[in-house]
Formats: C-alpha cells, sequence, structure tokens
C-alpha cells in the first residue's frame, strides 16, 4: 500500500502504476482539500475568479451567472472530448490519473473530496479512463485528454475495465461506484494541468532504464566476444574525462565483466616488449561501437536521470490555474499548466534512446558483417552458407527502426502553433513529445531484441557461453528459453517479439 501524504517520490509512484501498489491517502491530504475548497467557496462570492464565475479561454471575458456555474462545468468538460488516434496504453493512463491525483491533493485547486476519492478507487480497481493520443498541444494542460479522465469521473463515457472498453456507467454499477461531485471548478481543476503529459513520462522514465541497462550489458557481452582489452572500460581513463555519466557507465561495464574469461589485459599484449610483427594480430583498438561506450552512453545516463528529476518535481506541482492559496488567503491566476518542462525532456530522452539504439544498430552491423569482426560467419549463420541465412532478414528491421526513430527526433518543443483564439498564442505540444517518445522507446526495444538475439548466436558459434561473464550468462540462458540456437531458416518474428516482451518486462 503506498501513501499519498506530502511528496510521492518517481520510485514510489512506479510502484503503483507498475507494481500494482494500491493507494491510501492521509488524512491530511484530506485536510488540505476541504480547507483549499471551503476557502475558494466563500472567497469566489464576490469576486470575478477564472474558471468559477467566468468563461474559459479567450471566453473568460463573459460573466457566468451562479445558476449557471455548476452547468458550466459540465459543458466544459462534455465540449473538449474531442480526443482521436490511439487510445493511450492502460499504463499511460493510470500514470496520468495517479500524476493528477497527486497534484489535486495538493490542496492548491480547491476542488472536493469526492474528486479525488473517486481518482484513487480507479487506481486501486485497475479502471482506466479511455483516453485517446491525439488532443493535447500542452499548454492550458491536457485540456483534451484530461477532460475525458473527467467524463469518466462523472460517469459518463468510456472506461477500460478487465482489458475492455465498457461504458463507464456499466462499471459504475458493477463496482458501486458514485460519479464525483461538481461544486465549483472541478472540471477545470480536472483538465488544468500537465498530467497526461508528465504520466506518459513516467512511463518513458521507466522503460528508458530498462533500454539503458540492457544496452550496457549487450555492449560488454559483445567486448566479450570479440576478447577485447581492459583499458577502454577502465576507472582510470575514464575518470580523466570529469562526466558522471560516463564514469558510472564504465563502472556497469566493469562490474558485468568482473568475472568474464574473455577480456583481455593490454599490459600482456602489447606492453611486453616482445611485439616486434609489422602487422599486429591482435587488434590495437576496437571500433568506435565497441571502445566508445562510456562515451556514448553517459550522456544518455546522465540525461535520463535529469528527465527523472524534472518528472518527480512535475508530479508533485500544482499544474493548475487559478492556484489556490490557504496560507495568504488569496488566489492566483497565471500559468502553471503550461508543459515547457515536460516537452523539452521528453524531446531530450527521445533523443537519447534514438542516439541508443543508432549503437545497438551499428553493434548489430559489426556482429553480421565478417568483413569487419573477422569472426563469425556472415549474418551469424549457423547453416550453410548461401541456402541458409542467419540474422539478415533480422537486420533490415534493425535499420529501418533505427531510421525511423531518427526521423522521430526531430523535436517537438519548438512546434509551437497558436490556438484558441490567439489566447494560447505559445505552447509547450508537451503531450505529443511524451507520444512520440514513447514511439522511440517501443522501437528501441525491437532493436535491442534482435540485437540480442544475434549475441546469443554469436555466443554459441564461438563456444563462448562458459568463459563469458555470470552477467552474461545469465542473460544468455534467459534468451536462450525463449529462442533456442537455429541453423535453419524460420519465421523470426515470433522470437524478436517473445524477446522484445523479454526486455520490456
Amino acid at each position: 500500500m503506498q501513501s499519498i501524504k506530502a511528496y510521492l517520490s518517481l520510485n514510489d509512484f512506479k510502484t503503483i502504476v507498475f507494481g500494482n501498489e494500491k493507494v491510501t491517502l492521509e488524512s491530511e491530504v484530506y485536510s488540505r482539500i476541504t480547507a483549499s475548497y471551503e476557502f475558494l467557496k466563500s472567497f469566489s462570492s464576490d469576486k470575478v475568479i477564472y474558471g468559477v464565475n467566468t468563461g474559459f479561454g479567450p471566453m473568460a471575458q463573459y460573466r457566468i451567472q451562479q445558476e449557471d456555474q455548476i452547468q458550466l462545468q459540465y459543458n466544459l468538460i462534455r465540449s473538449h472530448c474531442s480526443g482521436i488516434g490511439d487510445v493511450l496504453k492502460p499504463e499511460m493512463i493510470k500514470s496520468a490519473v495517479l500524476a493528477r491525483l497527486n497534484t489535486l491533493s495538493l490542496g492548491k485547486s480547491g476542488v472536493n473530496p469526492t474528486v479525488i476519492n473517486l481518482m484513487q478507487e480507479f487506481i486501486n480497481r485497475d479502471i482506466f479512463p479511455v483516453i485517446y493520443a491525439h488532443g493535447s498541444v500542452g499548454a492550458s494542460g491536457d485540456l483534451v485528454q484530461l477532460a475525458h479522465v473527467a467524463l469518466a469521473l462523472i460517469g459518463e463515457g468510456e472506461v477500460i475495465y478487465k482489458g475492455e472498453i465498457k461504458s463507464t456507467k456499466e462499471v459504475f454499477e458493477i463496482e458501486g461506484l458514485e460519479p464525483m461531485r461538481i461544486e465549483i471548478r472541478e472540471g477545470i481543476s480536472i483538465m488544468n494541468g500537465t498530467s497526461v503529459m508528465t504520466g506518459i513520462g513516467v512511463v518513458n522514465h521507466y522503460y528508458a532504464e530498462k533500454l539503458l541497462n540492457f544496452s550496457v550489458a549487450f555492449s560488454s557481452a559483445i567486448n566479450e566476444l570479440v576478447k577485447a582489452h581492459d583499458d577502454h572500460f577502465s576507472a582510470t581513463l575514464n575518470n580523466a574525462k570529469l562526466h558522471e555519466g560516463q564514469q558510472k557507465i564504465a563502472e556497469m561495464m566493469s562490474s558485468h565483466l568482473k568475472d568474464s574469461k574473455l577480456i583481455k589485459a593490454r599490459a600482456a599484449d602489447f606492453y611486453s616488449g616482445t611485439n616486434q610483427e609489422d602487422i599486429f594480430k591482435d587488434k590495437v583498438q576496437e571500433y568506435y561501437s565497441i571502445r566508445c561506450v562510456p562515451q556514448i552512453l553517459g550522456p544518455v545516463l546522465e540525461t535520463i536521470a535529469n528527465v527523472g528529476t524534472v518528472l518527480e518535481r512535475e508530479i508533485n506541482s500544482a499544474n493548475d490555474n487559478p492556484i489556490i492559496s490557504i496560507e495568504e488567503q488569496n488566489v492566483f491566476h497565471g500559468g502553471n499548466f503550461h508543459g515547457d518542462y515536460i516537452s523539452l525532456e521528453m524531446d531530450k530522452l527521445k533523443l537519447v534512446i534514438t542516439r541508443l539504439s543508432m549503437l545497438a544498430e551499428r553493434q548489430l552491423n559489426y556482429l553480421l558483417n565478417h568483413k569487419i569482426n573477422e569472426l563469425l560467419p556472415p549474418f551469424v549463420n549457423m547453416g550453410k552458407l548461401g541456402f541458409n541465412f542467419g540474422m539478415q532478414g533480422a537486420q533490415f528491421t534493425a535499420t529501418s527502426t533505427t531510421a525511423e526513430n531518427q526521423t522521430l527526433s526531430n523535436p517537438m518543443y519548438v512546434h509551437s502553433i497558436p490556438n484558441n483564439n490567439d489566447n494560447q498564442d505559445i505552447v509547450s505540444m508537451g503531450t505529443n513529445a511524451a507520444a512520440i517518445t514513447n514511439k522511440v522507446i517501443i522501437n528501441t526495444f525491437e532493436v535491442l531484441a534482435i540485437q540480442a538475439i544475434t549475441i546469443m548466436q554469436a555466443i554459441d558459434i564461438l563456444e563462448q557461453k562458459d568463459q563469458v561473464s555470470a552477467a552474461t550468462r545469465k542473460i544468455y540462458d534467459d534468451i536462450r528459453e525463449l529462442v533456442p540456437a537455429f541453423s535453419e531458416d524460420s519465421v523470426l518474428y515470433p522470437s524478436i517479439k517473445k524477446v522484445k516482451d523479454y526486455l520490456m518486462q
């Protein structure tokens, strides 16, 4: 059981989304929520407060009479349920609802407690409001996508329930749930925020960390395959360059390879003074995709870490408008719903994951091209050359998928298009950035799945499974359970999918 109290760490957030931990709300959360709600109710009675007694966006210049104020919230929710495209994955929706729950729990939005109670039930009972991928410009929050969340909270629209899309009304009847109450500004409070882009961002961060770890592991395994020398991932060499990410990647490689019987000491091969030949039998230095892994993946590690910091700050921020301050007994109008922080971080993440896929593709090419590795048969073909094809067909998939990543890596952060009668004259496109980043991440798992199968084939060809490190052997055994060594040609896509699912689990 995960308690929401004052600050929710990124790791705790992930245990709820991916570990199926249940959410509990501490009494102080209810105290904050209630105090904020009661203050706003009193404060707004004779003042002009956006979203309480005004229209929305450029229509804020129109006063809304008291008898229409509740209906205003319903009108806003229903009119903005205009999303289209693919339905977001349940883990993204759960993450978005949790992000919204956490920010509303700060007591800066003036909602009544039925809102957070019902959000809690959605999370704990795995009820996922249907949210579509297209709809947000990421400026006045994720208005369209969060409108779909609000629609479910008022008992309308559709939800994903036990793997099927059902009407919210039907699911409420099954689960014995009641819609939230709208009393002041519950509609706009749910919709006005960055929770969908942030929720997708947390999902992206979770999988990006997995990709990085596997990339380090596969890079280390390739160093074993070629019997590389030990100095390019040594602490001495990498500490000479003052980048923490590079140093950490080198440490990860050293740890992975600590008990390998294949890594060689440079001193034994080249510093003995006995090397008198004109052409050296052993390679003096490896290709960059093997030798420069700390330098290439170091920036990836640092970027992923920084993205996590920004995401954690955002899920614990009040990204509503206006902001209710109990402490100062005031209401502040501004733009905390703007998604620039998330948009920029998603673009950064997208860039470094694309870079990671490019490294994997080049390492894959090295293993498949016998002319450059001088160790393995073409395409790690364990069958009859010319008659069988090994991983030749799979390389096309890895190369084309990497190319797609390169195109998708163009930034959304600078793609502002004014809209909303030019009220939203500069927007973040943060949700688009997060969704495209997720596509890049999924693509990269596909590239790494092909790379993984290729590495296992190479280990078997070179008969190295008893010489590789324990860390490499563990991955080898896991993947060989899914995809046994093969020499005869067969349909590869089921095997690639199995390994992709293994990497993502």
